[in-house]
């Protein structure tokens, strides 16, 4: 399965244990992880000016996202109504990646119906669909 891991999800990944960090070891070796140049800018700015993690830090994570990840870049903007628009990239990259599911905490994100083969789902119900 093809998925993409909103930013706050890699983030809190490398900063906190918990499901994020599970999520994050299930998807690595099982499934093809789909990305993007928002996500990853995001992740920098994040653990940067949030968490003051070292730029070498920082460079080896993403070098670690990388190497395993799919990069997709959004081809077009898909019709969403919301908020952030940094959010409607990321949801057209999940769809030129041909990613199968989007993982993320945003509630906003979640509530947008499946586009194009897309699934949009929360943490908790990525999590229990790894474990069924």
């Amino acid at each position: 399965m093809r998925v993409l891991l909103d930013m706050n999800v890699l983030v809190s990944a490398v900063t906190t244990r918990g499901l994020c960090a599970d999520i994050f070891r299930a998807v690595l070796p099982d499934h093809e992880l789909v990305t993007c140049t928002k996500v990853l800018q995001e992740i920098t700015r994040i653990l940067h000016t949030k968490f003051s993690v070292p730029d070498s830090l920082i460079s080896e994570y993403l070098e670690l996202i990388r190497q395993d990840a799919i990069l997709a870049e959004a081809k077009e903007a898909p019709d969403v109504q919301i908020k952030d628009v940094d959010d409607i990239e990321i949801i057209g990259a999940a769809i030129s990646g041909k990613a199968d599911v989007m993982v993320t905490g945003d509630r906003e994100v979640q509530n947008i119906k499946p586009m194009r083969k897309l699934r949009i789902v929360s943490l908790r119900a990525f999590w229990e669909e790894l474990k069924a």
